[in-house]
C-alpha cells in the first residue's frame, strides 16, 4: 500500500472514530435543556433524575470529542499539508469561527452545566444548559460549512494555484450546506433518541421501573418516532441536491452505470467495476428514477459518463459508496419500525408495562445512530473521490510525502486504541446504567427550582 491509500485509511479511521461523540453531544444538549426546563416547571424529580444521569454521558462524550478532534486536526499538516496550502484562505478562517463562536461558549458554561446544578441559581443552571447546547450546534455548523463548501466551493478564486475567498456568503451559504447541516442535526437527534430509548430499556430489564427511567423512555421513543420520518425527507432534499452538483456520487450510490430514463432501483447487487456492471443484480423498475427525478422516465447519471477517453476514472470507487448507502437507508427504516411500533406499545401498555421483547429490540438499537452516521458519512466523503475539493483539488494532490512505513505504523497505533477507547465509552455508559439501576443516583430533592414548580413545593410542604 502507498502512503495516499494509508492515509486515507488513517483520517477515515480519525474521523469515524471522531463522529460518533459529536453525534451524541449535539442533541444531548438540547436533550439535558428539555428536562431542564420540565424540573422547572413542573418540580417532579423524575425530570431532574433523567437530567443527572444523562449529564454525566454527555460529560463522557463531549471529553471524547475533545481529544479526538484535537488529533484528527493535526493530520491536516502531517498527512494532508496540500489542503492547507491550496485552500487554508477559506479553511482557515471557518476553523476559527468555529473556535470563536463554539468552543468559547462551552469552555465558560460547561463547568456550571455538570457541577452548578445544586450550587447556582436555577435559571443560571438553565441557562448555562443552553448555551452549552447551543455551543455543540455552533460548532456543528461551521464544520458542516467547510465540509459543504469542499464538496460544493463557490465564492472563490484561484490564483497561482492558490484559493482565495471572493465571497464569503456565498462560501458559508454554499448550495449543498442547508442540506447537509439539517441531515446532520436530525442525525444527531436520531442517534440520542435511540441512544435514551436503548439504555433507558436496559435499566428496565435490570428492574429499574423508577419515574425517570420510564419518562427517558418515553421521550426516546417519541424523538425517534418524531425524526426519522423528518431524516427520511431531508434525505430526499439532500439527494436531490447531490444529483445536481455531484452526479458522479448518485450514480455510484445507485449502482448505475449507463445514463437514461427508467433507471431501476437497485436494491441489492454487487457492482463489478472491471466489467463495469452490476451481479446478481434485485432491483424494482424505475424506482431510481422516481426517486431522484420524480418521474419514472427521469433521466438518472450513469457511472460511465464519468471515464475520460484515455480512461481515466473520475468517479469514486462504487461499491464502498454503493453498500454504505444501503447500510445508512437499512438502519433508517429499521429506526422508523421501531420506533412507531415503540409508539403503539406505549399506548398500550405504558412505559412500565413495556413486554420484554421490545426492550430487548431498543437496547440492540442503543447505538443505531453511529451506525447510520457512519454509513452516510462513508457514503458522503468517499462519493467525493477523486476529489478533495470538487473540481479545485484532488485528494492525490494534497497529501504529503511522508514514507508509507510512518504512517502504516500511526495508523496501526491509532486503531488499537480507538479500539480500546470505544469499548471502554460502551463499558463506562453501560456501568452508569447498571449503577443507576441499583439505585445508586443523585436525587433531585435538593437542587433550586424556579417558577411554578417553586410554589407547587412551598405548597407541597418541602
Amino acid at each position: 500500500m502507498d502512503t495516499l491509500l494509508l492515509s486515507r485509511i488513517q483520517f477515515g479511521a480519525n474521523i469515524s472514530f471522531h463522529i460518533l461523540f459529536p453525534t451524541i453531544t449535539i442533541a444531548l444538549g438540547w436533550m439535558l435543556l428539555f428536562f431542564k426546563l420540565r424540573f422547572s416547571v413542573t418540580g417532579d424529580q423524575k425530570w431532574m433524575d433523567a437530567y443527572m444521569f444523562w449529564v454525566k454521558v454527555f460529560a463522557l462524550s463531549f471529553a471524547m470529542g475533545v481529544v479526538s478532534g484535537i488529533t484528527m486536526s493535526f493530520q491536516f499538516g502531517t498527512n494532508w499539508p496540500g489542503f492547507m496550502e491550496t485552500v487554508g484562505n477559506v479553511a482557515g478562517p471557518l476553523l476559527a469561527y468555529e473556535i470563536m463562536t463554539a468552543f468559547f461558549l462551552e469552555a465558560v458554561f460547561l463547568g456550571i452545566m455538570l457541577f452548578g446544578a445544586s450550587r447556582v441559581k436555577s435559571w443560571v443552571h438553565t441557562l448555562a444548559t443552553f448555551l452549552v447546547a447551543f455551543g455543540t450546534t455552533m460548532s456543528t455548523f461551521w464544520i458542516i460549512v467547510l465540509n459543504s463548501w469542499m464538496h460544493t466551493p463557490q465564492g472563490y478564486e484561484l490564483v497561482d494555484g492558490v484559493v482565495f475567498a471572493t465571497n464569503w456568503w456565498e462560501i458559508v451559504f454554499n448550495p449543498s450546506m442547508p442540506y447537509r447541516f439539517v441531515h446532520m442535526m436530525l442525525a444527531s437527534g436520531l442517534t440520542v433518541a435511540f441512544l435514551i430509548a436503548g439504555i433507558s430499556a436496559l435499566r428496565m430489564l435490570w428492574g429499574d421501573r423508577g419515574e425517570d427511567v420510564k419518562t427517558a423512555l418515553r421521550v426516546g421513543i417519541f424523538a425517534g418516532a418524531t425524526l426519522i420520518p423528518l431524516q427520511i425527507l431531508a434525505g430526499d432534499f439532500h439527494g436531490l441536491n447531490t444529483l445536481e452538483y455531484q452526479p458522479a456520487k448518485v450514480a455510484a450510490m445507485e449502482g448505475n452505470w449507463e445514463t437514461g430514463p427508467n433507471v431501476p432501483l437497485v436494491l441489492f447487487a454487487i457492482p463489478d467495476e472491471t466489467a463495469r456492471e452490476n451481479r446478481f443484480e434485485i432491483a424494482i423498475p424505475n424506482g431510481a428514477s422516481l426517486i431522484l427525478t420524480h418521474k419514472a422516465d427521469g433521466i438518472v447519471p450513469g457511472l460511465n459518463d464519468f471515464v475520460t477517453e484515455d480512461g481515466e476514472i473520475l468517479h469514486p470507487r462504487v461499491a464502498p459508496v454503493f453498500f454504505s448507502f444501503r447500510i445508512m437507508v437499512g438502519t433508517g427504516m429499521a429506526m422508523l419500525l421501531l420506533s412507531w411500533a415503540g409508539l403503539v406499545l406505549l399506548r398500550k401498555y405504558g412505559a412500565g408495562g413495556m413486554p420484554k421483547l421490545p426492550l430487548y429490540a431498543f437496547c440492540a438499537m442503543s447505538f443505531s445512530g453511529w451506525i447510520a452516521t457512519l454509513a452516510g458519512w462513508y457514503t458522503t466523503e468517499i462519493g467525493r473521490q477523486p476529489w478533495l475539493v470538487q473540481g479545485v483539488l484532488t485528494t492525490k494532490d494534497a497529501v504529503s510525502d511522508v514514507p508509507a512505513g510512518m504512517v502504516l505504523g500511526t495508523l496501526i497505533g491509532y486503531l488499537v486504541v480507538y479500539g480500546v477507547l470505544v469499548i471502554a465509552y460502551i463499558g463506562v455508559v453501560t456501568y452508569l446504567a447498571r449503577k443507576a439501576s441499583l439505585g445508586v443516583h443523585d436525587t433531585a430533592r435538593s437542587y433550586p427550582r424556579s417558577g411554578e414548580a417553586n410554589v407547587t413545593a412551598l405548597h407541597a410542604g418541602e
